[in-house]
């Protein structure tokens, strides 16, 4: 006799989210996930934080679709990822480097250039369009790369420590504008980083794993209204109890 098995219900506010349950990921002899569970719901910005090597990029990548779990299941609408690196053809104009993604979804050029034009003043890029990589600075690279991404059209936006090769004070303000642009175009965001400052900052929620194998060991909701000073005491506090829930000594 055969007996049906109903699906699991999934709840509505992740209908349009990402769902990760039990995920396990190894590569040989080397666990980087060990049953990692994880929700974001539609229009949410959470931060995936922990120390090198504990799985972060790992999750990102599955996520993203671009690797399968070993045991567990994802479920995520399409994504757009913007790697660590700006990854900016350097034969490209600024203008052209941000319209790519609009070329590779079938746009022609002019219009693709259109789209990525309109945001070249908000982005704090106007009068660079004809810029090479090479005469950009750093923090403006990766506002191309990311208006890149964001150019996509896709509705989650998976972001692999976007601004880790950056200088203190550029990061900052790197940080400053990529609050600023979700704000003008909300996405469902996966953050990965590990700057829980970084995390406190943008997140609406910050999500903590362990070394190797990753599994989360706290979630906190940030709670505090938008844009945040990283000097805070609400910010300060929520980072040094970010970090303690972590092992790290402040």
């Amino acid at each position: 006799m055969r007996t049906e098995v109903e699906a699991p219900v999934t709840e509505p506010p992740y209908v349009n989210g990402v769902v990760v349950d039990g995920v396990r990921k190894q590569f040989g002899d080397v666990v980087a996930l060990d049953g990692v569970d994880l929700r974001i719901a539609a229009g949410e910005v959470v931060a995936v934080v922990g120390p090198s090597g504990c799985g972060k990029s790992t999750l990102l990548e599955l996520v993203c679709g671009l690797a399968a779990p070993d045991a567990g299941a994802v479920s995520a609408p399409p994504a757009a990822l913007m790697p660590q690196r700006d990854a900016l053809l350097p034969w490209l104009s600024a203008l052209d480097n941000a319209a790519l993604a609009r070329r590779v979804a079938g746009d022609s050029r002019a219009a693709a250039r259109a789209a990525a034009h309109e945001h070249f003043e908000a982005f704090g890029l106007a009068g660079f369009e004809q810029a090479r990589p090479a005469e950009l600075s750093g923090g403006m690279r990766q506002r191309v790369a990311f208006l890149r991404t964001l150019l996509a059209g896709r509705p989650l936006l998976c972001l692999d420590e976007p601004f880790a090769a950056l200088d203190a004070l550029t990061r900052s303000q790197a940080q400053g504008w990529l609050g600023d642009a979700l704000a003008r175009e909300p996405r469902t965001v996966l953050l990965v980083t590990h700057d829980v400052e970084e995390a406190v900052v943008l997140a609406d929620r910050i999500v903590l794993l362990s070394p190797r194998p990753g599994r989360v060991v706290a979630t906190f909701d940030v709670g505090l209204p938008r844009p945040r000073e990283r000097t805070s005491l609400e910010v300060v506090a929520l980072r040094e109890r970010a970090l303690a829930a972590l092992g790290v000594e402040t």
